[in-house]
């Protein structure tokens, strides 16, 4: 008989809570945990399989590095101190500007950051990578013109709304909100709400919906700009809203004067009269809209999330109650990046910006590959597997082979690691102390901190704690005294008081906290990332800190330490916070508190959005007659976390899902094997013919073509993805590339 845990899932950004049963040091048993109050005792098949994560072949237990074309073991000492003389080698030669970060973009593990952007700083650098560049960095640059700041990204209040649009969202795979599918199947019972899908797919979602438009991929521009100029000319527009609550839409609304929707709408290959009367509803009941991949990673990619804003506050559904609500957070997933701020480096090759702090990972391969003096030289990948999870993993195996320095920090042998010249074995989410800051519940504020429940087989150390003993090699710590070392193993309030003293005399303490609350708080914790939980919550902000009041806290120089013992007695986790919902307003960081719906950099490109012209921007090329979805949300893929393929035995994983008409006019039949085609590369995959695939546009799932054990399981759809094939934020079209299909 084992024992059994209270823990949290690690496979998607819900985090669901699990009870875990480990007997003999494996996970044996998984089930629902009832009492997380995020989850509420829902799961889906992901988090039911985390033990194919936990345990697999490809697990890294010892240091290795690179002699010739094989790996060989070496102790953490001759890692740490090998890499830290490569590095400040590299950058004292070449400059700080060589040097870049790829990590703290896990879906379970976010506690990392604080020591590798820590380290990445100390070492004088700012291009911090990460997924979260990949995905959102054109919604998340809006909301921080019209919201404020770019990690106030909003959500609909599902539970409170009595219309849910959806653009390019599959919640009933894909979830970004907790218990989405027991919460769409809800709404779409309820005879009293309305839930409507836009997808060229018949998702599972779409098949749940009481209307579904089908829209042509690539229109979805045309579509929001066809919504918001028929609610301006049928007057359902919330004309107290737009005066009370946002500032410049008279500067924008002219781009929707006298535009014709029903030939845009025609170009979307919708009818007309179904798309005004979802805009009807949408704009005249109490409405909320969630949006996603879709059209983030589509064409107009921002200016999609541009015009949602706009649809949103035309109709007064923003900050409201059954609208789409900004929610609190504990720590926001990213900082807030001025592009037009001279002291915000921009890309020597692509001159890339950061959004939410992180650089897009799509021109890393260019700005490795250039010729510029600055081009990066060395590359710190933590937690990543780029070589599967980011755009033309030729483009990526060509630029990593000329790197001086590739350290890659991981919990398997991925296909990163393979081709690095240092790998360093670290904990998994079950192995550590450690947490996500995703901001996903509303009104209140849940966190969970998830404890060790398997003991490692090896050497490995946790994420932050590799950084760490990196960073303490290159003399970016300060000296500590003993006294704080004895301090942290006396009591907290005792070390609080010596580490406040000690910071006062030592000016480099505070940039270095992370390490320093590591090095003596996490010795006697035993966990760097639970030493930083307890100094994050020290010196949480105000706002913080009247959020964790209103859920009951004490408010006084103790809170701190009061959610820190609440959080550890707690692993099934605890509402830490509770922001306002009488006026989610109050979350806005704009500087009259008002939404600004005036970006100056987006209208040229609003004002190309005409039925005619996208017509013409819509042809493709005569040797890709077909649109390809690179990336589909399914209950089968895990991106590279679940490398064993055992746990989709017996199932269709990975196939290329095709319409009946395009596969009969190509003469080709279901399960065979095909070649899949596109400006990057080619891929060989199985064929699925189903009607869930809208005519000309296929499908491939992302996650896998990983190798595992050896051998190959799927197709790796990013060896059709060009880098380059991307907006100007970085972000890639994975939901529009042009491809072909073939008979093997």
């Amino acid at each position: 008989m084992g024992k059994t845990f209270k823990t949290g899932c690690v496979l998607c950004p819900q985090n669901c809570g699990l009870e875990i049963e480990v007997e003999e040091n494996r996970i044996v048993r998984v089930r629902a945990d009832r009492s997380n109050a995020k989850s509420e005792g829902y799961v889906c098949r992901k988090g039911m399989n985390v033990a194919y994560h936990q345990h697999n072949a490809d697990r890294l237990k010892y240091p290795l590095k690179k002699v010739g074309d094989k790996f060989e073991r070496i102790s953490w000492d001759q890692a740490v101190e090998e890499i830290a003389a490569k590095l400040k080698g590299i950058i004292d030669r070449f400059g700080p500007r060589s040097f870049a970060y790829m990590g703290a973009c896990t879906q379970g593990c976010h506690f990392e950051a604080a020591f590798g952007i820590r380290l990445l700083r100390g070492l004088g650098s700012q291009y911090h990578y990460s997924a979260l560049a990949q995905e959102f960095a054109g919604a998340f640059w809006v909301v921080g013109r019209t919201h404020g700041r770019q990690y106030l990204h909003d959500g609909p209040d599902v539970d409170n709304t009595d219309v849910l649009l959806t653009f390019g969202w599959n919640g009933m795979h894909s979830h970004q909100i907790p218990q989405a599918p027991l919460k769409l199947r809800r709404l779409s019972k309820d005879q009293d709400k309305i839930l409507i899908v836009v997808d060229p797919r018949k998702t599972e979602t779409a098949k749940l919906a009481d209307i579904h438009l089908p829209i042509r991929p690539g229109t979805d521009s045309l579509l929001l700009k066809a919504m918001i100029s028929i609610i301006l000319k049928e007057g359902w527009d919330n004309k107290d809203y737009l005066a009370n609550r946002t500032s410049g839409f008279d500067a924008v609304k002219p781009y929707f004067d006298n535009f014709d929707a029903r030939a845009a709408v025609k170009v979307c290959e919708l009818d007309f009269d179904a798309v005004r009367e979802v805009t009807r509803l949408y704009a005249t009941r109490k409405s909320s809209s969630r949006h996603d991949l879709g059209i983030f990673m589509g064409r107009h990619g921002a200016l999609n999330s541009y015009l949602m804003v706009i649809l949103q506050s035309i109709c007064g559904r923003l900050c409201t109650p059954g609208g789409n609500v900004i929610p609190g957070h504990v720590m926001p997933i990213g900082s807030h990046s001025d592009e037009n701020n001279p002291k915000t480096w921009r890309t020597a090759a692509t001159n890339s910006f950061p959004v939410c702090g992180v650089f897009p990972p799509n021109v890393m391969p260019e700005e490795i590959l250039s010729d510029s003096p600055e081009r990066l030289r060395a590359v710190l990948v933590s937690g990543s597997n780029p070589l599967r999870s980011y755009a033309d993993t030729t483009a990526y195996e060509k630029a990593f082979a000329r790197l001086d320095l590739l350290v890659t920090a991981e919990i398997a042998m991925t296909e990163t690691a393979a081709l690095s010249h240092y790998v360093l074995p670290s904990r998994t989410g079950y192995e550590s102390w450690d947490s996500t800051f995703f901001p996903m519940t509303y009104p209140g504020i849940h966190f969970q901190m998830r404890r060790p429940i398997v003991e490692p087989d090896g050497e490995q150390l946790e994420l932050g704690e590799i950084h760490l003993r990196i960073a303490d090699k290159l003399g970016l710590i300060p000296p500590i005294p003993e006294s704080l070392y004895q301090a942290a193993f006396a009591d907290r309030a005792t070390f609080g008081k010596a580490l406040m003293e000690y910071a006062m005399t030592e000016a480099k303490a505070l940039k270095a906290m992370p390490f320093v609350l590591g090095k003596t708080l996490g010795k006697a914790l035993g966990s760097v990332h639970l030493a930083a939980l307890w100094g994050m919550l020290q010196t949480a902000p105000k706002s913080f800190r009247e959020n964790a009041i209103r859920a009951g806290f004490k408010s006084g120089p103790g809170l701190g330490d009061e959610l820190f013992q609440e959080i550890i007695d707690h692993p099934e986790g605890v509402w830490v916070g509770r922001i306002d919902a009488e006026n989610n307003f109050t979350q806005l960081k704009t500087e009259d508190g008002k939404i600004h719906l005036h970006i100056p950099e987006l209208l040229d490109e609003l004002k190309t959005i005409e039925a005619e012209a996208e017509e013409k921007a819509l042809a493709l090329p005569s040797e890709f007659p077909l649109i390809l979805m690179a990336g589909r949300h399914m209950d089968m893929n895990a991106n590279t976390n679940m490398r064993d393929p055992a746990w989709n035995k017996g199932k269709r994983a990975c196939t290329l899902a095709m319409h009946p008409d395009d596969a009969a006019a190509l003469h080709l039949q279901d399960a065979q094997q095909v070649n899949v085609t596109t400006e990057a590369g080619s891929e060989e995959i199985e064929l699925e013919i189903t009607d869930t695939a809208r005519p000309g546009h296929v499908v491939i799932p992302h996650g896998f073509g990983l190798v595992y054990d050896g051998v190959k399981y799927g197709a790796n759809v990013n060896r059709l993805t060009k880098n380059t094939h991307r907006d100007r934020f970085g972000t890639p079209m994975h939901r529009f590339v042009p491809c072909r299909v073939e008979a093997i």
